[in-house]
């Protein structure tokens, strides 16, 4: 397994690749979990090369957000990219990837303004860029993104369609605990307690889907039993509860389309996400 990083050795060994060594590419910020490796193996399973970036993106953390305090175990993230395979990591440093006078940005409009993208504005916009960026360096046949993170999903989608990029989105079903909490690099930063406590989003969601498939349509009264659920588990606070179409994240009245349940909800410091597709 390579470890590349900067841009100029990353394209130096794409360059030696022969036409049919397609790569497979699963962009992260690190702090790999078994969630990650489900990408990496969805890629293995399809594409002859799999590439995984390691990036912590300044650009998408807000000004009180958690960039110093994000997970940056690296050596144990390299050792289980060469257990699963991975032919090579790019692993840059943000100065050889930002220039100092650095002021490009891509954005999708209109896909930000609920859930995540309203709790942190901006942070979009920075996904967009880093993946657009990273994209246009590793030259990918597809690209593997987790359903967990799914408003990041569907905008990365529409932005691969809106700029005719040549390359595949694929979007991989979350991996959860036993517990039913949603893999996430952090939650290593919760307590025993809150860890526990923090099962409530998964047992909310499920709930919802349960009342959903025997007929509930009323968004109002899916957030309804979410919240309840939720609100039980004493969270230090909720951020968002919310029911959007899966075409444009759109908060919706009636579940009479394709549609998102999504939260993001704090225990202690740390904020979790999570959803479930319906239709």
């Amino acid at each position: 397994m390579e470890i590349l990083k900067t841009i100029a050795d990353y394209r130096q060994w794409r360059k030696a690749m022969t036409p049919d060594q397609g790569v497979g590419f699963v962009p992260t910020m690190g702090a790999l979990h078994a969630g990650h490796l489900k990408l990496v193996a969805s890629s293995r399973g399809r594409d002859p090369l799999t590439v995984v970036s390691i990036f912590v993106n300044p650009l998408q953390f807000g000004p009180a957000e958690d960039f110093a305090r994000y997970p940056r175990p690296f050596d144990e993230d390299s050792r289980l990219c060469r257990e699963a395979g991975v032919a090579a990591i790019f692993a840059p440093e943000a100065s050889d990837f930002y220039a100092p006078d650095f002021s490009t940005f891509c954005e999708v409009a209109g896909l930000d303004l609920h859930l995540c993208g309203a709790a942190r504005p901006g942070h979009f916009r920075g996904v967009c860029t880093v993946v657009l960026k990273l994209f246009n360096i590793v030259q990918p046949q597809r690209a593997y993104f987790g359903q967990k993170d799914i408003q990041q999903a569907l905008i990365l989608k529409k932005m691969v369609r809106d700029l005719s990029l040549d390359l595949e989105m694929e979007i991989v079903e979350t991996l959860r605990e036993p517990s039913g909490l949603a893999l996430s690099s952090r939650n290593v930063f919760l307590s025993p307690d809150e860890r526990s406590r923090a099962t409530a989003l998964s047992r909310g969601l499920f709930l919802a889907r349960e009342a959903w498939a025997k007929g509930g349509k009323s968004a109002a009264a899916l957030k309804g039993i979410m919240r309840g659920e939720i609100e039980a588990s004493s969270p230090t606070r909720i951020d968002y509860i919310e029911a959007v179409s899966q075409s444009a994240l759109a908060p919706l009245d009636t579940l009479d389309v394709p549609a998102v349940l999504a939260l993001a909800v704090f225990y202690g410091k740390t904020r979790l996400i999570d959803n479930i597709l319906l239709g």
